[in-house]
């Protein structure tokens, strides 16, 4: 019989859709009944793919610094209204970060430099965007993370009331 699996770190990627509380909550809960601690992560898509699509009126290290500078100030406010529902679930640490590049490549090197042991993420973004963009990054995600992937979607799971 192999060794049970220990969740000590639980890895979720969020990206400030509708569905994002959701997503952190279910894993805020998740992490508390494990006793393991909450690591959000949100990744600015990297815009070096789309610069042949516009002309920026800045230049691009601008352009990205001030998209990581507001997705910071966004996480921040995120975690905040969070901090109740975390705090209830038990859960010991959260810690939150903002990255740029490709999201599903960003979220599992996060998860392999961090020792992730789960990574909980929703299966549906943004709507609108859902099959183009959240759906691949989950599928991307799921077949190379180093760890489990407990994919929700948040239009099935039950909503706490």
């Amino acid at each position: 019989m192999g060794k049970i699996m220990e969740v000590k770190k639980v890895i979720t990627p969020i990206d400030f859709s509708d569905n994002s509380k959701l997503i952190a909550e279910s894993a805020g809960y998740l992490a508390g009944k494990f006793g393991a601690s909450l690591h959000l992560i949100f990744v600015v898509q990297n815009f070096e793919d789309y610069s042949g699509f516009f002309v920026p009126q800045m230049s691009m290290p601008n352009l990205e610094q001030d998209l990581i500078a507001g997705a910071e100030e966004k996480m921040a406010s995120f975690c905040a209204d969070l901090e109740e529902s975390f705090t209830r679930a038990g859960i010991g640490e959260v810690t939150h970060q903002v990255s740029m590049g490709d999201v599903a490549e960003q979220i599992v090197e996060f998860a392999t430099t961090t020792k992730g042991d789960m990574i909980v993420m929703g299966t549906h973004g943004y709507k609108g965007l859902e099959k183009i963009m959240f759906g691949s990054v989950a599928d991307k995600v799921v077949r190379s993370a180093p760890c489990p992937v407990l994919t929700i979607n948040p239009y099935t799971c039950c909503k706490a009331e």
